[in-house]
């Protein structure tokens, strides 16, 4: 008898992307497996995000493209999680009554179980928990890429932003053990990977239950010393932190730990104050400026990014120039910029002066323009420098046309590069040296011959087809990361969309 297969879609953010991982690993382990083919899958999740504008229609609209398959092919199966499901519940099933399953983000580790009950009972099952069942790193995890892995450190937000839904879908903060992250982070070492991303909703507020912030110490700036001295881990990033939380000991960290990466996305949101604080966001713009001119000094290459909403109730021209303000003056390397529109369930979307769409566009569109000016500046400002690079895929939707390949630059930038000049096969999950040669406002291309060339075990898993898997785990005690260790001299170097799996 042949395994029944799954494809999974995607929609959101990192933790989305991160959480299907752990619902292919949970699928597998059940017995399921994967196809990349999504019309003969007998098995079609959706992984949802309800952050993104139009995020319902964009999910009924695909459900409506799979009711004919479903109608063709009874034993096919359904299935809604994530944010959206955790939101609408029973609607999915309203909306989309050939929907099998609808289960949200507390519960990822139900899905075999809901399936077969389905399957069973001859009707959608519906399973919205309001805290977590499972911490979603004990499950196991089919990981989507050789090189770079998603190292989840919390789940959930205790933060009160007044546009935000993330808290009330996925609860108030809990915190991973330092143990368990750092052996997760052993465990894709061991298998080859160069780089992990350390992943929370608010990264910096990380160990606030246990951290002694008399020690002038916090746990997030001890986890980075400790991911520092994990052999053979090349590159560590972190998203996101909250410039609330964000203190003095996380820079020096940054500086003084080699495999940490010098870049850094820290959401500014607005850069007016009067803004900010109906956002309630609790910082204010100067404070954000400071912490910028700390990285500054202490990471004088780093890269910085950051995520903006224009338009929120009642920002006037004045707000916005604000905004402008703080953009022109931080000189971040990209911007993810979005308009804002109302979310039900958040207290924004019941404010008064709502800001008319048009003045939302064109406010947005000078933003833009602003932002592209000082990437493009920046960009070009890496012409003759030499980057090192871990060879990527999928980033460079030209490179077959122009004949490039792509990878990430230690700071983050993407470059699109010319494998020229080395006898060997570049793989993705390789190490290479470039020269810049050219600078656009979204990426880097270095069309001379490539310096250096190493081939590593995550380029070799790459090519035979392997991706580290993480096994189902269970909880490893609460040790502390105690002081930092003295800092050695690297060896080597060194985060909206759909997608599916």
């Amino acid at each position: 008898m042949t395994a029944p297969t799954f494809h999974i879609r995607t929609h959101g953010c990192q933790m989305n992307v991160h959480d299907s991982e752990r619902l292919a690993g949970v699928l597998e382990e059940a017995g399921y497996e994967h196809t990349t083919d999504a019309d003969g899958a007998d098995l079609v999740v959706f992984n949802t995000c309800a952050v993104r504008e139009n995020a319902d229609n964009k999910l009924y609209g695909q459900l409506g493209n799979l009711a004919p398959e479903k109608a063709r092919r009874p034993g096919m199966q359904i299935a809604v999680g994530g944010c959206l499901a955790q939101k609408d519940r029973d609607t999915v099933v309203a909306k989309a009554p050939w929907v099998d399953v609808v289960f949200g983000t507390h519960n990822t580790g139900s899905l075999p179980a809901l399936l077969e009950r389905a399957r069973h009972n001859g009707e959608a099952q519906v399973e919205i928990l309001e805290a977590l069942e499972t911490f979603p790193s004990h499950l196991p995890a089919r990981r989507d890429s050789a090189y770079a892995g998603w190292v989840s450190i919390s789940v959930g937000c205790n933060n009160t932003c007044t546009f935000c839904i993330v808290p009330a879908l996925r609860g108030k903060e809990v915190d991973r053990r330092p143990g368990e992250i750092l052996a997760e982070v052993e465990a894709l070492v061991a298998e080859g990977v160069l780089e992990v991303t350390l992943l929370g909703q608010n990264v910096n507020a990380y160990g606030v239950s246990f951290d002694d912030r008399t020690s002038g110490r916090t746990a997030f700036a001890d986890l980075l010393r400790a991911c520092g001295r994990v052999e053979g881990l090349e590159r560590v990033r972190f998203t996101s932190p909250h410039p609330r939380d964000f203190t003095a000991d996380v820079i020096t960290a940054m500086a003084e730990t080699p495999n940490v990466c010098p870049q850094l996305h820290m959401p500014l949101q607005s850069g007016s104050d009067r803004v900010l604080r109906a956002m309630r966001r609790s910082y204010r713009a100067k404070r954000y400026l400071d912490i910028v001119d700390d990285v500054r000094r202490a990471l004088p290459d780093a890269a910085l990014t950051t995520d903006i909403i224009v338009g929120f109730p009642g920002e006037t021209e004045e707000d916005f120039r604000e905004t402008l303000r703080v953009v022109e003056a931080s000189r971040f390397s990209q911007a993810f910029t979005f308009q804002y529109s109302p979310r039900p369930g958040t207290p924004a979307a019941t404010l008064p002066d709502q800001v008319p769409k048009a003045v939302v566009q064109e406010r947005y569109d000078r933003l833009v323009a602003l932002q592209e000016e000082i990437s493009l500046e920046l960009n070009r400002e890496q012409v003759g420098r030499d980057l090192e690079l871990i060879v990527s895929t999928g980033e460079g939707r030209k490179d077959t046309a122009t004949r490039r390949m792509s990878g990430r630059a230690r700071d983050g930038r993407l470059v699109h590069f010319t494998p020229a000049g080395t006898t060997e096969e570049i793989r993705p999950g390789d190490v290479v040296t470039v020269r810049a040669t050219y600078g656009a406002p979204h990426h880097v291309v270095a069309d001379g011959d490539v310096l250096t060339h190493r081939r590593t075990r995550a380029g070799d898993a790459h090519a035979a087809g392997q991706r580290p898997t993480t096994p189902r785990t269970t909880g490893l005690g609460l040790p502390t990361l105690g002081p930092p260790a003295p800092v050695a001299e690297p060896a080597s170097a060194c985060s909206a969309t759909l997608t599916e799996v």
